[in-house]
């Protein structure tokens, strides 16, 4: 990069705020997706305005532009891939506003998913998005990713909160969307057109988003069962019978000893699947549904249903499910993990096909995930330097989309495109869906240097 555009960076972030050396480009390389790529700068912004100057300039000199949050995107959608500069978020972690009188709180796209509840629970609200890297994922990055989380069945994910929005263009104009009101119908709905857009459309600095009241009661119990096909079809028995969870959420027998040999949290070694179930609300009304839910599960194979008695035993229930990505990938050195998604009533097939899959290719696989919303999170257990280990494992993840396409489902419910998934995106919405999110990129971003190369490739861009 020119030196001339470095002093132009460090006059707009502060010579403390610019990154260069090699060293500092490594760190910014990757997120957690396997594959990484340097940049040729790293910029900290702390203010809006910074963010406009930076597009001012990268228009100008015609220079890539990669935003990036906390680095935690499973897809890939934070790698620099045509380097250029990162835009770290991470530094703008302000609480701009909190209306409890509205249920409202607007943060600055640095701030982290976790850092909210502390801040709104003295108000009795909360935020109901709860990915599983709640701990340290930023409001920014979730948004831009539309993230899930284990209450997704009961209570959406995020594009289901998010009202307002402070955005920089590409060409460096500020603009905001959306509005504060419960019912708005204003001009189109372009806050919504930027949620799970992974950062091609535009950079969202400020987030207003929507709390609720936190629930009166909750009702937990985990399940164990002796078969899978058991757990997956009392998922769809479940939602059949006319309950629908707070949580509900499936882990295989691999899943399961590989989270007892990570940490012991008195899962049964012996079971070939667990669900992990809450249900919320009123106290009469979410122990009612807690006792349909036990009615449903006995008929599938259930061999034991445990109820928490109070919040330790509840918290000791999901412990595990917390730990399962980290758990399964101590197992070997690398994971694939993925997140196809389909309907609730497709559930045991997509179960029965990935296990298929697997056993076809000779790959070990450990499959946990939100199964009330059929998002389940297949994992390839791997070892990236076998080069024909990682052939069988590319064959099975294309086999993996596909069926989940033939299902009537999707690539990706939470995790997005990025990288990892642009090659399927096509099987999913076909050559004119392509084509319709190019024309919306080149209206956005005419230059294509906002997050050039995910999702899909622009007319004359090569991977």
């Amino acid at each position: 990069m020119k030196k001339s555009i470095i002093y132009e960076l460090v006059f707009i972030f502060g010579k403390e705020n610019v990154l260069t050396e090699r060293e500092d480009m490594i760190a910014y390389s990757y997120d957690a997706a396997p594959v990484e790529i340097e940049p040729e700068a790293v910029v900290f912004a702390s203010t809006t305005e910074q963010i406009s100057q930076l597009m001012r300039l990268a228009y100008r000199e015609e220079i890539a532009v990669t935003p990036r949050g906390q680095g935690s995107g499973l897809s890939g959608g934070s790698i620099p891939l045509k380097r250029g500069i990162v835009l770290s978020m991470e530094r703008m972690k302000n609480l701009i506003e909190f209306d409890p009188a509205n249920r409202l709180i607007t943060v600055e796209a640095g701030f982290t998913t976790a850092d909210i509840d502390p801040i709104i629970a003295e108000a009795n609200l909360f935020y109901p998005p709860d990915p599983g890297s709640v701990a340290f994922s930023t409001i920014g990055g979730n948004v831009a990713e539309n993230a899930g989380g284990l209450r997704g069945l009961k209570y959406g994910v995020t594009k289901n909160y998010v009202k307002m929005l402070k955005v920089v263009l590409p060409q460096g104009d500020i603009v905001t969307l959306g509005s504060k009101c419960v019912k708005h119908v204003a001009g189109f709905n372009s806050e919504l057109i930027l949620v799970g857009s992974e950062g091609l459309l535009g950079i969202m600095t400020e987030v207003t988003l929507a709390l609720l009241p936190v629930p009166q009661h909750r009702e937990s119990a985990l399940v164990i069962f002796n078969s899978l096909d058991g757990a997956a079809q009392a998922v769809s028995d479940i939602i059949a019978a006319g309950v629908t969870p707070a949580t509900m959420e499936f882990m295989d027998n691999a899943t399961i000893n590989a989270i007892q040999n990570f940490k012991d949290c008195g899962l049964p070694r012996d079971a070939e699947a667990v669900l992990l179930i809450e249900t919320d609300g009123e106290e009469n009304s979410a122990k009612a549904e807690m006792e349909v839910i036990e009615e449903q599960v006995k008929k599938n194979d259930c061999r034991k249903f445990v109820r928490a008695n109070d919040t330790a035993e509840r918290d000791a229930l999901f412990a595990g499910r917390r730990v399962a990505l980290n758990a399964l990938a101590s197992v070997r050195p690398n994971v694939i993990l993925e997140d196809a998604t389909v309907k609730r009533s497709v559930l045991p097939d997509m179960v029965r096909g990935i296990i298929a899959i697997a056993k076809k290719h000779g790959i070990q696989v450990g499959i946990f995930g939100h199964a009330g919303d059929g998002n389940l999170h297949p994992t390839f257990l791997i070892d990236q330097n076998d080069k024909e280990e990682m052939s069988r494992c590319h064959k099975a993840v294309d086999e993996l989309f596909q069926l989940a396409i033939d299902l009537d489902g999707t690539i990706s419910g939470e995790h997005g495109i990025g990288l990892e998934k642009k090659p399927y995106l096509q099987n999913q919405i076909g050559a004119t869906g392509i084509t319709m999110l190019q024309d919306m990129k080149r209206m956005f971003d005419p230059k294509n240097l906002l997050n050039p190369g995910k999702m899909f490739d622009m007319p004359g861009e090569s991977s």
